[in-house]
């Protein structure tokens, strides 16, 4: 997939390697090591590609764990949502919120059985926080000023014809529902009798219930019964119902689908309503910018509460640099997903208000989870396992228009860290290589993960990166306003080590990557 036209190129700044520090996860000081960049601009391809090679984003800030050194190797995990079938803790926490939703019922007593209450890496934060000094850094020594302002000016421009087709969109499509991640409540229009309440007893009205297997026999004897007298009657050849082929027979007790979980048809007088909007996050739609204030407070309320910060310490710049702003481009491709790709936020919204926010990234093979964070007063709804299971819908959802979107990264799988191995209940999942880059079933990886934390996954032993640099002088470098291949700038360079930092850069965002994004040397 090549860059939409009028897109700006991806421009990334790389650290090299940088000392260790305190690790989110097993807390060890001076335990966790990873490689960064900051991105002016990034484009959806050269993200996938990236996260691809076990990168991952926080805010603006791009990462790579440096596998084979840190405490706690992250490797990156994707589900495949096609195949998925939630398990038997996920149908509980589905049937959990359609409970709530009906009848207002909740207990929050057994809210601890549910697996990890929180489907993202809260060290995420506490790495970032880590790394919020390059923010400072890396302003001051933006591009060039004339290079800068023809990137706010295309970003403005694009900003302002998002906002014109949201709102035409908005009210063309104002009464229009949609399925499962962009708008519509949980519940559709039609009306079931609600159940009777407890202690009334059975209703008499109705037949006695009887078991599945008793009324398929009896059917099926009645079945012969009638085709045997019908022959008999006749006396010439009869017509019969033509023999379905395998793939045409309606399978008897199929298992449900997260669909008919969360699309289950509401009662009437439910006692609650749910949506879920998916609005653009970066550059800001009119929706998001409408909902920030009200976003940032269940931010902050999940921050004081779930992570025990200070009421000073989620402040709005903090929200804004970690979960709103973002490097990729907004692609509206006519052959992508209606939403189109880049970044996102999608709200859950329980009457009338915000209770939870997962930040997603749309991109061209999937979609790829951030973060999310809730109204603490709805633990007990299990939100992390629940969103998750929205968001393996929502990628179901596109993929039935954009047939190449097809996977749902969940960030990083710590099988070091037992409380983030609940990750790899999300099946079926694969597990990404950190040396040769090709995904393996998690079912593989595990028992060598047993044995050691760091693991190459792939069992050919001949096997390498197929994106490892073959030609440095073609990687592309921005310098002093201009784009040049490597082997020009490298004539104009100062200093013996900026080879070896640009080849350890070339090295980690592979051979296409280099070539396609810009390495901004000052």
């Amino acid at each position: 997939m090549a860059a939409a036209p009028g897109t700006s190129p991806t421009i990334v700044e790389y650290f090299e390697g940088e000392d260790f520090y305190r690790c989110g996860y097993c807390k060890n000081e001076t335990g966790s090591r990873s490689n960064g960049m900051w991105a002016h601009s990034m484009t959806v391809q050269d993200y996938q590609d990236l996260i691809d090679r076990g990168w991952r984003r926080s805010g603006k800030y791009v990462y790579k764990p440096v596998m084979n050194q840190t405490c706690c190797p992250q490797y990156t995990i994707r589900c495949r949502p096609l195949h998925f079938q939630p398990s038997k803790s996920h149908k509980k926490v589905l049937k959990k919120m359609f409970k709530f939703l009906s009848k207002g019922e909740f207990s929050k007593g057994n809210n601890d059985e549910e697996p990890m209450d929180s489907q993202m890496d809260d060290a995420a934060l506490d790495d970032f926080a880590l790394k919020s000094k390059l923010d400072m850094q890396s302003d001051c020594r933006l591009l060039s000023e004339d290079y800068n302002s023809v990137i706010e000016s295309e970003v403005k421009e694009k900003e302002e014809n998002l906002e014109a087709k949201e709102t035409k969109e908005l009210n063309q499509s104002h009464a229009k529902k949609e399925k499962l991640g962009a708008g519509e409540p949980s519940g559709s229009i039609k009306v079931v009798p609600s159940a009777p309440k407890p202690g009334k007893g059975a209703d008499l009205s109705k037949p006695p219930c009887r078991k599945a297997k008793d009324i398929r026999k009896e059917r099926k004897k009645q079945k012969l019964i009638l085709k045997s007298q019908t022959d008999k009657i006749e006396g010439f050849q009869v017509q019969h119902e033509p023999q379905l082929l395998p793939s045409e027979k309606p399978k008897l007790n199929q298992p449900k689908s997260i669909e008919d979980f969360i699309l289950e048809t509401l009662p009437e007088d439910a006692a609650h309503r749910l949506e879920v909007r998916v609005v653009r996050s970066s550059p800001p739609s009119s929706q998001f910018k409408a909902t920030f204030q009200e976003s940032y407070q269940v931010y902050k309320r999940y921050q004081m509460v779930i992570h025990k910060d200070p009421p000073d310490k989620p402040t709005v710049s903090q929200f804004t640099r970690f979960l709103c702003s973002s490097p990729l481009e907004a692609e509206n491709p006519p052959n992508g997903p209606d939403c189109g790709y880049g970044s996102f936020h999608q709200q859950y919204w329980l009457d009338g208000k915000i209770i939870a926010v997962g930040v997603i990234d749309v991109l061209p093979y999937c979609v790829s989870s951030v973060y999310l964070y809730y109204d603490p007063d709805y633990s007990f709804l299990s939100l992390g396992v629940y969103s998750a299971l929205r968001e393996i819908a929502f990628t179901r959802q596109l993929h039935e228009k954009t047939s190449q979107l097809s996977y749902y990264y969940m960030g990083f799988y710590i099988h070091s860290c037992p409380k983030m191995r609940y990750k790899g209940q999300y099946r079926p999942s694969d597990l990404l290589c950190p040396e040769t880059y090709i995904w393996v079933p998690i079912e593989q990886c595990l028992p060598a993960l047993e044995s050691s934390k760091y693991c190459r996954f792939n069992q050919d032993t001949k096997a390498v990166d197929e994106e490892q640099i073959k030609e440095l002088d073609r990687l592309r470098v921005l310098y002093k306003r201009t784009i040049m291949p490597y082997n020009i700038y490298k004539k104009r360079q100062k200093g013996p080590s900026d080879e070896a930092i640009v080849q350890q850069y070339a090295d980690l965002v592979g051979q296409t990557c280099s070539e396609r994004m810009l390495l901004f040397r000052s």
